[in-house]
């Protein structure tokens, strides 16, 4: 391979939230700086990744810059707006003339309320700042992943919880990230269940939405905070769908008739992914075929994922 040309791979773990206060106003006055924009809540990372890979090439000088975006082999381009914006934000650091493709692969489905683009917000980053030496810090890294998100209404604290890894608060919103691990049983299954695709955009921007999430997240983080386990964070997640009534305000039946079954089972408890037309259970390795059977006989609507939380280290690479 020509010296010219360099490659690298970037893999993030997927990530689930359980409910979330939206943080885009003090005072009843917009919030205008995207840093401090973000959300309060709780979520679990995967054992599920996304993958990164970044190919680039130096061309001549002459030469405009080329990009190419793809996610699951489909090619986007522009249209992976977060993707884009963050290779908008670093060219202006990167003096050559370059070709870069960017390949996104998930094991999960994109836009089911898995974190994808958290996920490839940072492998982006991260990958531009290694293929080009940018040697930006850490931090620095960090900031453009979730202005990236903000700016886009992509994400709202994916970007802090995947770092943060495990099942963790969010304490605070935007950057820098206030996030708090909760210690979990190491047995545990999380079966993932996905109906289809639902925007975050469209989300974010219902007004009668906006304002129920707001309270219902508010809600649910004080009770956890009091009591920071696995169990509280299934409750309290349960409550918080059940008071925005997201499931009937878009009009989720094959939602919430799945969750009203799964909760009949002898699980920790199931509740829907915080943004996703999607479904995720958490039981003992010894209920898992039990969630298992229902799930099949909701087939061939639903497409069904067997993953576990993921407590190790968020962010690996490797350069090929």
């Amino acid at each position: 391979m020509s010296k010219r040309i360099k490659k690298v791979v970037f893999e993030i773990p997927h990530r689930i939230s359980g409910f979330f206060e939206i943080v885009d106003k003090i005072k009843g006055v917009d919030i205008q700086d995207p840093l401090k924009i973000g959300s309060r809540g709780a979520g679990f990372c995967l054992n599920a990744k996304g993958k990164t890979e970044i190919i680039s090439q130096v061309l001549d000088k002459k030469k405009a810059l080329e990009i190419e975006i793809f996610i699951n082999s489909k090619r986007l381009d522009k249209k992976a707006e977060t993707t884009y914006f963050i290779i908008d934000y670093i060219k202006k650091y990167v003096k050559e003339s370059f070709k870069i493709r960017i390949n996104h692969t998930f094991d999960l489905p994109v836009g089911c309320g898995y974190g994808a683009s958290g996920s490839g917000a940072l492998g982006t980053v991260f990958g531009l700042d290694y293929i080009f030496n940018l040697k930006l810090s850490y931090q620095e890294k960090i900031k453009i992943a979730h202005i990236a998100e903000v700016v886009n209404r992509t994400g709202l604290g994916t970007v802090c919880g995947q770092l943060g890894g495990g099942l963790g608060i969010l304490k605070e919103p935007g950057y820098p990230c206030v996030y708090e691990r909760i210690i979990v049983p190491k047995d545990l299954r999380i079966i993932c269940s996905s109906f289809g695709v639902i925007h975050t955009k469209s989300i974010l921007t219902n007004p009668v939405l906006n304002l129920r999430i707001k309270e219902a997240g508010k809600q649910a983080l004080k009770k956890l905070l009091l009591e920071p386990n696995i169990k509280t964070f299934i409750k309290v997640s349960k409550e918080f769908v059940k008071q925005t009534e997201i499931l009937d305000i878009l009009e989720l039946t094959d939602v919430k008739e799945l969750l009203e079954n799964l909760n009949k089972l002898t699980i920790i408890g199931a509740s829907m992914n915080q943004l996703g037309r999607s479904v995720y259970s958490i039981c003992r390795k010894e209920n898992e075929s039990e969630v298992l059977n229902l799930l099949e006989s909701y087939k061939p609507n639903i497409e069904i994922f067997i993953t576990s939380i993921h407590e190790k280290k968020s962010i690996t690479f490797k350069k090929i």
